[in-house]
């Protein structure tokens, strides 16, 4: 009976393992979301770095400011995540150690209770006398086996107590652990909110520099979006021209087989730039900083550190090349499908290349007339229809 009873006990232990171990998973899983976050942050702390140096705020020093606090207040709000699951976790040990330490503390008493048995004593001290006395053959062979069931189950019982004590020990080691990176984590979160505020501090007098200057600003962004629009007109009628050569011929199979790879893959093409970040989303929207004002981007624009290589994001056929407002451009058809990079300052393929997947066309332009800003533009379209890049960009 008791045999059966530290049996289920042991069976309920085992339950308590899964817990902690998705547990562990959770806070696993949120510290790679950590390292990820502060990838970001490096990122956009790299392009603040290039920006001209000087105290003067500009839009580019601004948005790129708004983008670091965006990314911070992320990286806190995991950091509070994390430090959530390590309290649930400590929980968990905590719990699993006090139900290990009932356990022993069972087995211990159930052993000693065992040992001040009248019939153990005399069954141990003397096992041979014990058989001898049995009144015939078949009760003396039972007795053996008694006996042999009965050390079995001793040196059971002295492995359970051994073994829980050495998993409350690891549990206690546990707990210490999760105790020192939780202070750890918590030191890290009262360093990243200081950033916080002196970042908010830094944004907060920019933007009222920037409020001084709107007019030239407003005049400034009427000028970027009648280049933007000069481009789009340009890029549409090169689309059109050639979907127009198009129409009425059915596409060969290698191109098939390409706009069949291209649409599988939507929502998990490379980016343009291996590290990156959207500066300007696609479609009709406010201003991120100048109010009242509208800006209608036909793709996504990508800001990017100096030197930066742009890569075509699926294999294809480079369609043109072309030069547009002191920038280079490409486009490459990936059957029915093209994409569309511009702001190059240098491209290093020629129409009629075939280009393979994350292949290095050519590099961004870093506009030193506009604060050393490194940006790019990025379009997809299917046959003659403009598409929202992010939805078929990795995120």
């Amino acid at each position: 009976m008791m045999k059966r009873i530290i049996t289920y006990i042991f069976i309920g232990l085992l339950g308590l393992i899964g817990p902690i171990n998705a547990q562990k998973q959770s806070v696993n899983d949120l510290r790679k979301q950590r390292e990820n976050t502060l990838r970001e942050l490096e990122k956009t702390g790299k392009m603040l770095n290039e920006t001209k140096k000087s105290e003067t705020a500009t839009l580019n020093k601004l948005n790129l400011l708004s983008k670091d606090i965006a990314t911070r207040k992320r990286l806190i709000t995991n950091i509070n995540s994390e430090i959530e699951a390590l309290n649930s976790e400590m929980d968990e040990l905590s719990g699993k150690r006090d139900s290990l330490q009932q356990t022993l503390e069972t087995l211990k008493a159930d052993y000693a209770n065992l040992v001040r048995q009248t019939h153990y004593q005399d069954m141990m001290q003397s096992p041979l006398l014990f058989v001898l006395r049995a009144e015939d053959f078949n009760q003396a062979m039972r007795r053996i086996r008694y006996l042999q069931e009965f050390q079995r189950y001793r040196k059971e019982q002295v492995a359970r107590i051994e073994n829980t004590q050495a998993e409350i020990d690891i549990q206690t080691g546990l707990l210490e652990s999760n105790r020192v990176e939780k202070e750890q984590t918590l030191d890290y979160q009262r360093r990243e909110t200081e950033n916080l505020a002196r970042d908010e501090r830094k944004h907060q007098t920019m933007l009222q520099q920037l409020k001084k200057k709107e007019k030239n600003l407003l005049a400034q962004q009427r000028k970027q979006q009648k280049k933007a629009d000069e481009l789009n007109r340009k890029i549409e009628d090169i689309i059109k021209q050639q979907a127009a050569r198009q129409k009425g011929q059915r596409m060969t199979k290698e191109q098939q087989l390409i706009a069949g790879g291209f649409e599988k893959n939507k929502g998990r093409l490379p980016w343009p730039v291996e590290k990156g970040m959207v500066s300007g989303e696609f479609g009709v929207h406010p201003h991120p900083t100048l109010p009242k004002v509208t800006v209608n981007n036909k793709g996504i624009y990508i800001q990017t550190t100096r030197g930066a290589a742009v890569r075509a994001v699926y294999e294809g056929e480079v369609t043109s090349c072309f030069v547009m407002g002191g920038t280079n451009a490409v486009i490459i058809q990936h059957g029915n499908y093209r994409t569309v990079y511009t702001g190059l300052a240098t491209i290093s393929v020629k129409k009629g290349d075939k280009v393979k997947t994350k292949q290095t066309i050519g590099t961004v332009f870093t506009d030193p007339d506009n604060d050393n800003k490194t940006e790019m533009f990025f379009q997809v379209w299917m046959d003659k229809d403009i598409q929202n890049p992010s939805l078929w960009l990795a995120h």
